[in-house]
């Protein structure tokens, strides 16, 4: 049966609400659809091994129970202190039918980079599917406001873990591999109150394209997902009261999206199915025109 995507999900305002960074999908109202109900596979990913960083919440926990539900072996790569949603993420890939490898880390540092790709194939083997989807967020209302800290977190995240895993993984991969980055709708209309963040996933959206050319002749394919507003934990993490109040209401849907309406991008680019295309910027952003 047809939905209206327009009222599939709860609409704004929103309650007050906000969180320390990285958040708790668990303290979040209403709480994210990740998939744990919603999401079926179909074998699109048979017999393939993932990894994924930032794998515990938000569009890579959806991405993390979609690959497992299409077949996929996965690992999800996360910080220390988020252990317990990690779990919760193990449990669905295991109850998947998949294996699950679980691999507490920090990507911004470059031996801990390399040593999750290396842990990966250790356990499965090998690596078909790389998703570079961890990343830091802080609000940046203005220049002077802006923490030093912050603006250094955000790219040792966003764009130096995203450039050490990536180059760890093309070491290993074999030609037909997949990497997707998560980038934003941010890379072409980047926000003010964002600017930050902005830098830094216009930054990958631009090593995307690169590496897509640079890898052709490896055989693997690059692309990104540019994700508009999705209602994940970086929002009552990452934003201010009014933001979250009515977030996602400036899109035509006049809503944010769920991760698990994010999900599906990530598994057409890591299939087979999708072997000429690369250097791809995907954007699911509820009918927002992004150019």
């Amino acid at each position: 049966m047809t939905q209206d995507p327009t009222t599939l999900y709860k609409q704004p305002p929103f309650p007050v609400q906000q969180q320390s960074f990285p958040g708790k999908r668990a303290e979040m109202n209403p709480k994210p659809d990740t998939g744990e109900d919603s999401y079926q596979g179909h074998g699109r990913l048979t017999g393939k091994a993932a990894l994924i960083t930032g794998g515990d919440s938000g569009i890579g926990r959806a991405v993390a129970i979609a690959f497992a539900r299409e077949g996929a072996d996965v690992a999800i790569a996360y910080l220390a202190a988020e252990e317990a949603d990690a779990r919760e993420v193990e449990a669905l890939i295991t109850k998947a039918g998949r294996r699950a490898l679980l691999l507490p880390t920090d990507i911004s540092k470059s031996a801990d980079a390399r040593a999750i790709v290396e842990q990966t194939v250790k356990a499965f083997g090998k690596l078909d599917v790389l998703v570079n989807n961890a990343a830091y967020q802080a609000p940046t209302p203005s220049l002077e406001e802006t923490k030093d800290e912050d603006w250094e977190a955000m790219f040792a995240t966003n764009v130096h873990g995203t450039f050490y895993v990536t180059k760890a993984a093309v070491g290993v991969m074999q030609p037909g591999g997949s990497i997707i980055n998560t980038a934003s709708v941010n890379t072409k209309h980047p926000t003010p109150s964002l600017f930050g963040y902005s830098a830094t996933k216009g930054a990958i959206g631009n090593m995307t394209v690169s590496f897509a050319q640079l890898l052709a002749e490896k055989g693997l394919r690059v692309n990104a997902v540019l994700p508009g507003p999705i209602w994940t934990p970086f929002i009552p993490a990452g934003m201010e009261e009014d933001a979250i109040k009515n977030f996602g209401s400036q899109t035509p849907y006049g809503r944010p999206g769920q991760p698990v309406e994010v999900a599906p991008p990530y598994v057409m680019l890591a299939s087979d199915e999708a072997s000429y295309i690369s250097g791809a910027l995907i954007t699911v952003a509820g009918g927002m025109p992004i150019f």
